[in-house]
């Protein structure tokens, strides 16, 4: 049997395409440089399709989205309490990331999938200040 070269390229972007992912580590600190109760970054640019590993480093954190900071059609997720999860993010845009036990105290981050301007990020007003405040330097950061 033959095969075009175009039949030879093509199945090689499909089967190259998932290798082309990456994954990033991001832990859930009870101390980190900026301070306590935080994400280690606590922001990072990525890819769509690429992948974020966070990893508990203390049995009372976890890593769950935050309602009104995911991008249209992109899907919640809430990680258990001490729990390694691995999410993979494939719509574009500006999600926010919380430690639901320590939403309060400003344990949040934010991720960049895509190009959209960080600057762009709808920091929803129910949240704690502390949170709101935390997100909005890492905004500015991250503009800058």
């Amino acid at each position: 049997m033959r095969f075009s070269p175009l039949f030879a390229l093509l199945a090689t972007l499909v089967f190259t395409a998932p290798a082309l992912a990456e994954t990033h580590e991001v832990k859930m600190l009870n101390r980190g440089e900026s301070g306590s109760m935080v994400y280690d970054p606590d922001f990072l640019a990525i890819a769509p399709g690429d992948s974020v590993t966070f990893i508990a480093t203390h049995p009372t954190h976890n890593a769950a989205s935050i309602p009104g900071l995911l991008p249209e059609g992109a899907e919640p997720f809430k990680g258990k309490i001490n729990e390694e999860i691995e999410v993979t993010f494939s719509e574009a845009g500006l999600y926010g990331i919380q430690c639901i036990p320590h939403l309060a105290m400003g344990m949040v981050m934010l991720i960049q999938v895509g190009d959209q301007p960080v600057s762009a990020a709808q920091i929803p007003a129910q949240l704690p200040a502390r949170a709101r405040q935390r997100l909005e330097q890492i905004v500015q950061r991250a503009s800058e």
